[in-house]
């Protein structure tokens, strides 16, 4: 079996819950594979990326096609878009699904230090620790690619924080629920989900 963790925003390959999620396969569960790839990228770019890679796992191990994958807040909302393009059953950590509407919030802190853009789209609105540029085509991209509904309902779980301080819990919890998938949802918390190891 594999896993496939998809980090968030701003992070990494080397994401906390990534490295714990191994770890954990490792010592517990040897056969299973986990992939951690870094997707500081623009979103068409992760997106193709992750295709690329869920089919190469499938294709290399043509005896074992059972791929998991497991999405934390932004990677939450890329997981459910490859779930339901692929089929692949989906762990949600606090999942993003409206991308497009979150992540205005940079268009209020526009960097300058390099506003050398030619036109709108290419404006820099944030730049994430991984290093992905994020520009107002980015946020396009995520508006023409909105969560709407589940091909694979029964095939996604999402495990949500009440208390998480940058995403809406409820609106997270509520889509998921009706669209048939299966929501926990916990006390307190928060968006990181610094329990993860617990």
């Amino acid at each position: 079996m594999n896993i496939i963790y998809i980090h968030g925003l701003d992070s990494d390959a080397n994401s906390i819950k990534g490295s714990l999620l191994e770890e954990y396969c490792r010592q517990y569960d040897p056969d299973i594979k986990v992939l951690r790839p870094d997707l500081n990228k623009t979103p068409d770019q992760v997106f193709d990326q992750m295709l690329s890679l869920i089919d190469s796992v499938a294709s290399k191990n043509s005896h074992d096609q059972n791929t998991v994958l497991v999405g934390s807040s932004l990677g939450g909302y890329f997981a459910t878009l490859l779930s339901n393009h692929t089929g692949c059953p989906a762990l949600l950590l606090n999942p993003s699904i409206q991308p497009h509407q979150t992540l205005q919030r940079f268009k209020h802190s526009t960097e300058t230090e390099d506003d050398g853009a030619k036109d709108e789209a290419s404006k820099v609105l944030y730049t994430t620790l991984g290093g992905w540029r994020i520009t107002n085509a980015d946020l396009r991209w995520f508006a023409c690619h909105q969560l709407s509904s589940l091909n694979y309902p029964k095939k996604v779980v999402a495990l949500i924080k009440e208390g998480d301080e940058l995403l809406n819990s409820s609106l997270s919890a509520n889509f998921y629920r009706e669209q048939g998938a299966t929501v926990n949802m916990q006390k307190g918390g928060d968006h990181r989900f610094s329990d993860f190891k617990t």
